[in-house]
């Protein structure tokens, strides 16, 4: 009984992180296992040197490669580059793996339209050399569609609950899009605020669901892009 060449291939993600890696965790532990079948973390990169996501990676089983590159060292080792000239900078990195699809997972910057024009396939990285399939790009967001989009999502929400202009926040993966937070939902989930609980409480709770939600969004557009086929 043979693979089929859809199944035999191994599916590549690149995760992009800022901080303490617990979202990129998750996809670590679910890599090449029934929640993201012949699935391969090729590289996290991170804006922030410091970023504990970082270790996360090397400590891995086995280790997968990281990268840093942060927006002010680039701005200073470089006189006369913009910011957008750094967003391409860290599309070429990506597109470099060939990944199937790039999750965002807490990386704490805006993605530009340099960025996105190079993973979209409408901007060369290389010369003039342009990647020929455009790469999706999701999002983990801790809110939900059209509510507390950008920094500070779970402050402002258990805020506004306070204040009894909602009545609980939420967990959205989502397509990125030039917009910020805006791009088209991809899973959706509720999470209730409890009257009287402190933020502390609530944002553990919101955690536990994004570290089920990234690994499902993941899958389900992976299984759209580039499916796993049984044995025939």
């Amino acid at each position: 009984m043979s693979e089929s060449p859809s199944q035999a291939r191994e599916r590549r993600i690149v995760v992009l992180i800022s901080g303490s890696g617990t979202n990129l965790q998750a996809l670590i532990d679910a890599q090449n296992t029934p929640a993201l079948p012949s699935t391969r973390i090729s590289l996290v990169l991170s804006n922030r040197k410091a970023a504990y996501g970082l270790t996360r990676a090397t400590q891995a089983n086995p280790p997968i490669p990281t990268a840093y590159l942060g927006l002010q060292p680039y701005l200073k080792a470089n006189p006369g580059k913009t910011r957008d000239d750094y967003d391409v900078e860290v599309a070429r990195v990506v597109v470099k793996e060939e990944p199937d699809l790039v999750v965002l997972a807490g990386w704490m910057h805006i993605v530009g339209n340099g960025f996105l024009d190079v993973v979209n396939g409408d901007r060369p990285f290389d010369g003039e050399k342009r990647i020929q399939k455009p790469i999706p790009v999701i999002n983990l967001h801790p809110a939900l569609p059209g509510a507390f989009d950008g920094a500070h999502a779970i402050e402002r929400a258990y805020e506004a609950f306070q204040k009894g202009e909602i009545k609980h926040s939420g967990v959205m993966v989502h397509r990125v899009v030039r917009e910020v937070d805006r791009g088209e939902p991809v899973l959706v989930r509720e999470v209730e605020i409890l009257p009287g609980e402190p933020i502390e409480a609530f944002e553990e709770r919101l955690h536990q669901v994004e570290w089920k939600i990234v690994v499902e969004g993941t899958a389900k557009v992976l299984n759209e892009i580039a499916p796993v086929l049984s044995v025939s």
